[in-house]
């Protein structure tokens, strides 16, 4: 197939190129701006489109796209949520996915943020390189004994639990399906009101669906046992900022990691350095000592762009070859 991959980075045109390189089956042509409306006509003449998290793959977007010939679109990310299926199906095109990269890579990023926080890492370093040595304000707690709550125990998740029971902690789950696994590693599933009420540090894990779309809102904070730490390293809009900015001004959210955001479209991926933010509430997000935030990157790892250079291409194959994909998310009509 002929790809047009939208969003490239280097690093993206480094791993896939090199898997292009490596199976010799789709031509790939490196594409700096998202995909939009204003850039679907890049992709005319192509067979596929590659995509990544903040590219607009919209019913409107879509219509351009099958116009222009495409036939699959192949995201390079597990969530989709940023494609209208419905829309896809209609004009016959196939959406794939990379479902697992490294899970891996998202739960040691998660358990970095959570030690983070802690330990007081970001401020310490701050302090350190400005020539203050002084401890206090730095003051942390040991993890083993602690109480941590993960909601969402897919392959993630389930790497979550078996890090924090490594720490000695007892891992509350919250799933709508249980999985083993998770429970041989001692994990106990809970009630989503109860895992809330107990956890001394709640992680997200889940896929953003109209379910879990703000599911950390001013109702579930206010559930939480006072100076919970909040780690979310699964999609920005299952939390309601605005809910987490009170909750972190009551104290009653004492620790807040984020490795993606509700509006990170205008952000993420993009050095912004030498202009002024407009996003008032990522702005404000930024002004407390409590909340570190990292853009987008706990999949960021050698081990997983390897992997999701290797899928994206092997869906891309398996489609082209067969018609068919086993990570495929959605049935094309006719």
């Amino acid at each position: 197939m002929k790809v047009a991959v939208f969003s490239t980075k280097p690093y993206d045109e480094q791993f896939l190129g090199q898997a292009s390189r490596d199976s010799q089956e789709h031509e790939l042509v490196f594409l700096e701006p998202r995909l939009n409306t204003t850039t679907a006509a890049l992709a005319k003449g192509f067979d596929a489109v590659c995509v990544f998290v903040n590219d607009q793959v919209d019913g409107a977007v879509l219509k351009q796209l099958a116009e222009g010939g495409i036939r699959a679109v192949a995201l390079r990310c597990a969530g989709f949520n940023n494609v209208d299926l419905k829309a896809a199906e209609r004009l016959g095109i196939s959406v794939v996915r990379v479902p697992a990269y490294s899970p891996y890579a998202v739960a040691e990023h998660t358990v970095a943020l959570i030690l983070t926080l802690n330990r007081q890492i970001h401020r310490a370093y701050h302090r350190i390189r400005d020539g203050n040595f002084a401890l206090d304000g730095l003051l942390g707690f040991d993890l083993r004994g602690r109480t941590v709550g993960v909601v969402g125990t897919g392959q993630i998740g389930l790497e979550v639990v078996r890090i924090m029971r490594g720490f000695g902690c007892r891992v509350l789950c919250y799933d709508l399906h249980a999985n083993p696994e998770a429970q041989q590693l001692g994990g106990e599933y809970v009630a989503l009101d109860d895992l809330f009420s107990q956890a001394d540090i709640v992680s997200l894990h889940c896929p953003l669906t109209p379910d879990t779309h703000h599911l950390i809102n001013a109702d579930a904070v206010a559930k939480m046992k006072p100076g919970v730490m909040l780690i979310n390293t699964s999609r920005g809009a299952m939390v309601d900022t605005a809910a987490i900015i009170e909750g972190l001004k009551s104290g009653q959210i004492g620790y807040l990691g984020l490795d993606v955001y509700e509006e990170e479209g205008d952000l993420f991926f993009e050095d912004l350095s030498n202009i002024v933010l407009k996003d008032d509430v990522f702005a404000r997000l930024l002004t407390f000592p409590n909340v570190v935030i990292t853009g987008h990157q706990a999949f960021f790892t050698r081990n997983a762009l390897e992997s999701i250079a290797r899928t994206t291409l092997g869906n891309l194959t398996e489609l082209e070859s067969t018609g068919q994909c086993a990570n495929r998310v959605n049935a094309p009509a006719g």
